[in-house]
């Protein structure tokens, strides 16, 4: 069966790519944004607005196409706030000042449609622990990393040299990355979509 990724995700793709998954990929026409502050407006819970957006990711492109569509989508909390990808260099640096030292916690929700109905979806958890860095690494990073970082979540990639500004990680690496890669392939294998 056809398997389309509703993501234009450089990770994403990667990911799917390294696990030995042949699919297509289409950037959704989804207004996450939109739906984003819907959702906050009405104190939705972080797992709730990740799963949403994956699902709305989804959803758009299995309209357009048949097979087996996933949509994945990625949030994170921080002391029961969302932040966002930094607008700025100077959004970058507060954020991290403000991650520097404490946990927070990366959701990374992922949704399949067949048709127009979601068959399965699941939300990854992953709580991670920044070191307490100092100001002058703090700069130097964001001078070396600005273009690579500025469109992930927290202003940082772990899988770069954001890696060095953490202390501890608890959860799934895959999941880390932006899509819960294991319990995919979990479905996709038990569907008999992919062998296993």
């Amino acid at each position: 069966m056809k398997i389309t990724l509703a993501s234009n995700s450089q990770i994403r793709k990667q990911l799917m790519t390294s696990a030995g998954v042949s699919f297509d990929a289409v950037s959704s026409p989804f207004d996450e944004e939109a739906l984003k502050r819907r959702l906050l407006s009405e104190n939705e819970s972080s797992e709730a607005i990740s799963l949403a957006l994956a699902k709305g990711k989804a959803e758009a492109v299995a309209k357009k196409t048949d097979g087996l569509v996933i949509g994945s989508d990625q949030v994170l909390n921080f002391k029961g706030n969302l932040l966002s990808k930094p607008t700025d260099l100077e959004h970058a640096r507060a954020q991290l000042k403000d991650l520097r030292n404490q946990d927070h916690q990366l959701l990374s929700a992922v949704a399949i449609y067949e048709g127009p109905d979601c068959i399965w979806s699941h939300v990854g958890v992953v709580t991670l622990t920044m070191h307490d860095f100092s100001d002058s690494y703090l700069e130097e990073y964001l001078q070396r990393n600005w273009n690579s970082i500025r469109s992930s979540v927290g202003g940082y990639k772990l899988e770069e040299e954001g890696v060095r500004l953490f202390s501890k990680i608890d959860g799934d690496y895959f999941t880390v990355l932006g899509m819960p890669l294991m319990e995919v392939l979990k479905v996709l294998a038990q569907r008999g979509t992919i062998r296993s």
